[in-house]
């Protein structure tokens, strides 16, 4: 039988954008650098890697360069936070970009499903990305395969970093060290030796709200006085809220002590916290540092916050002495303050229940009837 003859006839269209292949037109390429700290070791080293794709892309004839996109100082786990990575997909989404140039799959992303994702995405419009230490392009028929089980990898890198990064927090937290986020709490500042340091004429403001308190102001009025006086809030706001006053009320810290682990990542991927209601311990600190609050006025603070809780009825009134200190009788609400003849000579000031012309709670006629 005679042999057949077979001529192979190349293919001419991207299989994935059904572009035209065979043509001069140079490659778009751009690179990717990422490192998740700011240590100078790592900053070093994001500085390399910027130096080294610019170098690599622009030696090549074929390829034509489209730029460095970076992120500085940023975790690989989740893309939300990456202005840079962004920035990028964004513009290779919009035709900017042909190929990603990348140090590594962890460099890309730590997380195995943002990572796929986003590859499928570009790979839809026929846009590589290329894996330098892996040497994977993801236009490769194995490329997946591959990137699947190195993203995975990367991603439970993460999670191991994760636990070992929480387990030193929580044993400096057993030994007593403490940590302060020093921007959230009023009237605290480092020293040159790490020591927590009081700046005592800003403490003024810290023993003014809790004397305003203890006086029977509620933290609504605190936090509207505060404003008036034109006093910033912790955060540097121009306007107090009452949220802030009532933490501060509350917060340990300006009696000295200190308690740890109040929140607590659920998630290491999202970064996502949660109020700790006893999921994990809890450890609290006596004496840490200088107290702004003596231990018996803060004591005679939180007393007062658990007493106006427990009140029933309308929200606490610190407008006078008498607020919230006379209950009617009949129907169990508080007296409150009523003007009698406000636009005349007889104007005065009563004290009656709030509830007494409410048709809903009207009072019952508890007088005998007349005859």
């Amino acid at each position: 039988m005679e042999k057949k003859k077979v001529t192979t006839i190349p293919a001419t269209l991207n299989y994935f954008t059904s572009e035209i292949t065979i043509s001069t037109k140079k490659r778009r390429v751009a690179g990717y650098a990422r490192v998740s700290t700011d240590h100078e070791d790592q900053l070093t080293s994001y500085e390399a890697q910027i130096d080294y794709y610019t170098n690599y892309i622009k030696s090549r004839n074929d390829w034509e360069f489209a730029g460095i996109y970076t992120d500085e100082g940023i975790s690989g786990t989740s893309t939300k936070r990456r202005e840079g990575f962004r920035t990028m997909i964004a513009d290779a989404k919009a035709g900017k970009i042909d190929l990603i140039v990348t140090k590594s799959v962890s460099r890309f992303a730590r997380n195995t499903v943002d990572s796929l994702t986003i590859i499928r995405e570009l790979k839809d419009m026929g846009i590589e990305i290329y894996f330098e230490k892996e040497n994977i392009w993801t236009l490769d028929s194995k490329g997946e395969l591959l990137i699947t089980i190195m993203s995975s990898i990367a991603q439970e890198e993460s999670r191991s970093i994760s636990e070992n990064v929480t387990w030193g927090q929580r044993k400096r937290f057993a030994d007593g060290k403490v940590s302060f986020a020093y921007s959230q709490v009023l009237r605290f500042y480092k020293g040159a030796d790490g020591q927590i340091l009081v700046n005592q004429e800003q403490a003024k403001i810290v023993k003014i709200i809790f004397r305003m308190f203890l006086e029977g102001m509620s933290p609504h009025s605190i936090a509207r006085k505060l404003t008036e006086m034109k006093i910033k809030s912790p955060a540097g706001k121009e306007k107090w809220s009452y949220n802030t006053v009532r933490r501060m009320l509350s917060n340990e810290k300006y009696k000295g002590d200190a308690l740890l682990q109040k929140e607590f990542t659920v998630d290491f991927l999202q970064k996502k916290t949660k109020k700790n209601e006893g999921e994990v311990p809890q450890y609290y600190v006596e004496g840490n540092h200088e107290a702004i609050i003596s231990p018996e006025v803060f004591d005679l603070v939180q007393a007062e916050l658990e007493k106006r809780k427990r009140k029933k009825g309308s929200r606490y009134s610190g407008i006078s002495i008498f607020s919230n200190k006379i209950k009617c009788g009949c129907c169990g609400s508080w007296f409150g303050s009523k003007v009698w003849h406000s636009t005349d000579k007889y104007k005065r000031v009563v004290y009656r229940c709030n509830h007494k012309y409410d048709s809903k709670n009207a009072i019952p006629d508890i007088l005998p009837k007349m005859k």
